[in-house]
């Protein structure tokens, strides 16, 4: 069965899931809208009948397939045979043609393009022309003779610009990341990259020796490539014998080898390519040395590493010098300051050996966050100009804007130590906002936690409990939902905070950070006193009253409602309150959180008098049959009354529901399914919230 490159890609992201996802989220990993989803989705069942896989979808739940592994397994290498790219996809056509065209020097009939890419002659003419002028730009030209084909006339440094230019261009740094994470070394990163954009249209076989090549000698200066730099090579390299293995001359520019030296980076150029021509049993030409020795003379490193040493005491009195009136030109007033700070000389020392190199051949370097250092740090990147004008005039030639951009990097971060070195720093304190402070709000300021750490003191809120004693303590808010316009600042957010929330909280806590801290009126002392009382007597309300029950594991969602209520109050109309508020709750979102292994049902409620805290278990400890409890084992339940102390109660249980994620020590206390031991693991917990409540006052 012949699947469509759009279709590989649906059952790839639906047989990587292991629970149900959202058409939307499918659209997106896919990478089309959602309407186009749907419209594949109604052929699906047709591609998967071979398999005794099948499709399902539930409203409010997602879409997911269902079958034995085996057969999963089955379907998935199926899938894997081939290219799975959309080759409706006219903008990545053409990036893979460009790369096809720059590994495939030699002269190509139309028909061969278009049988690489599954389109029509006529249309790979036209993506010819459209990529043609990205092309020139490298001073290289597609030259076309008619009855044969096209192929491109231009120098080989050309080439190899065009070549470098468009692994800068295109490389996938999440991909990258994801590959230097893999455990398992170099296969991981081979695997990763195989599977890039990039990857699928190099040969996967030379790629892999390749990367075992230069990867397997171990020496220090390949070792400690930054990601980027490190699959640049490989890329570059693995073209390079693609060409030679196909009979494809080389040639040198004449005069372009005698401008590099017989140093310690060109004897490393000449150790790959002797690993490369025993790998291969190939003869490599002469050239091919000076060009990959360019590469790694170009390339960024991770830390400076010579001789075994991280640190390098740089000998070379004219780069000495030419530091000290780089730092001059930024900003005479601080460059005393700047010149002592030793983290700062090192990093721009790193970064202009390849930085030179890079000018002095003429190597382009893209910079994908040039605009946002442009836009965000006008001052520092224009005080860079002037240490790019110095750097001009000692290589003699002209710095791209993209180097700035780096150098506005290692001024800027320079600048904000030394700042930090010289100010008071001190904590910020920030209340996060959404509809009952409960639920969003805790996740929301579990992350901010993980970020700010000790920059911070968070409360979370619901949108009635910001009172003026609030407001009165709190340097700013962050709300998921619409507010009344407040005396402080608030920060409108994603609630899932994106990084464009993070970056202006970021910037936020930065400006509170070196303000006074706010002074509270002298009256509010014995409203602190009177909270403080309150929020011991709900802590231990929550402690006292904790319910622990056991249910068969055959209940329904609807009977397990019903026995919630049951154990939470003694009276039938509470009782009735109590599962209504909670189905209520469920319908706006499902508090079933499969990925945890626990529901967690929480929700504001006239049927209790007290904040209350339950564990509700199977008889066998086993997970829930019921679908709807998607395969968890352990319900937590959560109600807050609805009286005048909810913030109190939304903070004790907001802290409770947040430990459910972060302390695995109690999740494995509760596995074990012993009432009074839970109990007890409770009020550890809750004696640590209060600690911190008091420190926080």
């Amino acid at each position: 069965m012949e699947f469509t490159p759009r279709m590989k890609q649906i059952l790839q992201v639906l047989l990587r899931e292991k629970e149900a996802i959202s058409v939307k989220t499918l659209a997106e990993q896919v990478g089309v809208s959602k309407r186009t989803i749907q419209r594949e989705l109604e052929s699906i069942d047709y591609y998967l009948k071979p398999y005794k896989i099948k499709f399902l979808s539930k409203t409010g739940v997602g879409v997911w397939l269902e079958g034995e592994e085996i057969q999963r397994e089955r379907l998935l290498s199926d899938i894997g045979q081939g290219e799975s790219y959309d080759a409706g996809n006219r903008e990545e056509r053409r990036k893979r043609l460009i790369l096809e065209i720059l590994k495939e020097k030699g002269l190509k009939k139309l028909f061969y393009y278009s049988s690489q890419f599954q389109v029509s002659e006529a249309t790979i003419s036209t993506d010819l022309e459209a990529i043609e002028e990205w092309l020139n730009r490298y001073d290289l030209v597609i030259k076309r003779r008619p009855g044969s084909g096209t192929f491109i006339q231009g120098s080989e440094e050309s080439y190899r610009k065009a070549i470098r230019a468009f692994v800068n261009e295109n490389i996938d740094t999440q991909m990258i990341r994801e590959a230097y994470e893999e455990s398992s070394g170099s296969v991981g990163r081979y695997e990763t990259l195989k599977k890039s954009n990039i990857g699928q249209v190099l040969n996967d076989d030379i790629m892999n020796r390749v990367m075992d090549c230069i990867t397997g000698m171990n020496h220090m200066r390949v070792l400690t490539l930054t990601e980027n730099s490190y699959v640049g090579l490989v890329i570059h390299i693995s073209i390079a014998i693609n060409r030679i293995l196909k009979n494809e001359v080389i040639e040198a520019d004449a005069g372009w080898e005698d401008t590099l030296s017989e140093d310690d980076d060109y004897r490393l150029a000449k150790a790959i390519v002797r690993e490369l021509e025993a790998e291969f049993e190939i003869q490599i030409p002469e050239v091919e040395v000076s060009y990959i020795c360019l590469h790694i003379k170009g390339a960024k490193h991770e830390k400076i590493e010579w001789d075994g040493q991280t640190q390098h005491a740089m000998e070379n009195r004219e780069m000495q010098q030419l530091v000290n009136e780089m730092i001059d030109a930024f900003d005479p007033d601080a460059g005393y300051l700047l010149k002592q700070d030793d983290e700062f000389i090192q990093g721009l020392l790193a970064h202009l050996q390849p930085t030179i190199i890079r000018l002095m051949h003429g190597m382009q370097i893209q910079n994908p966050v040039l605009d946002d250092i442009k836009n965000n740090y006008p001052d520092i990147y224009a005080k860079s100009v002037n240490v790019a004008k110095v750097l001009e005039e000692n290589v003699g030639k002209k710095v791209p804007e993209e180097e700035i951009g780096f150098l506005t990097v290692h001024f800027g971060a320079a600048m904000v130590r030394m700042e930090n070195r010289s100010e008071k720093i001190r904590k910020v304190y920030v209340g996060v906002i959404c509809s009952s402070g409960i639920g969003i709000s805790r996740l929301m300021s579990s992350k901010l936690e993980r970020v700010f750490k000790d920059r911070m003191q968070i409360a979370t809120y619901g949108k009635k409990d910001v009172t003026p004693y609030v407001i009165g303590k709190t340097d700013f808010f962050v709300s998921s939902i619409p507010v009344e316009q407040l005396e402080v600042p608030v920060i409108f957010v994603n609630p899932l905070l994106d990084e464009k929330d993070m970056e202006e909280i970021r910037r936020m806590t930065y400006r509170y950070e070196r303000m006074p801290k706010k002074h509270k009126e002298a009256d509010q002392f014995s409203v602190q006193l009177e909270e403080i009382n309150l929020v011991a007597a709900q802590i231990n309300a929550v402690i006292k009253y904790m319910e622990f029950f056991k249910v068969d594991n055959k209940i329904t969602f609807d009977e397990l409602l019903i026995a919630i209520g049951e154990k939470f109050s003694p009276y039938s109309d509470r009782r009735e309150m109590i599962r209504e508020d909670i189905m209520r709750r469920e319908k706006i979102a499902s508090q079933v959180f499969a990925e945890f292994g626990f529901a967690l049902l929480h929700t504001r409620t006239k049927g209790v008098t007290r904040p209350s805290f339950g564990v509700c278990m199977t008889k066998d400890l086993k997970p829930y049959e019921d679908p709807y409890f998607k395969g968890v084992s352990v319900v937590f339940i959560m109600l807050v009354p609805l009286d005048e102390n909810l913030q109190v109660n939304n903070n004790i249980l907001g802290y409770i529901s947040s430990m459910l994620i972060e302390e695995y020590e109690f999740m494995d206390v509760i596995s074990r399914g012993e009432k009074e031991e839970i109990r007890n693991a409770l009020s550890r917990y809750l004696k640590k919230y209060f600690n911190r409540y008091l420190s926080g006052i």
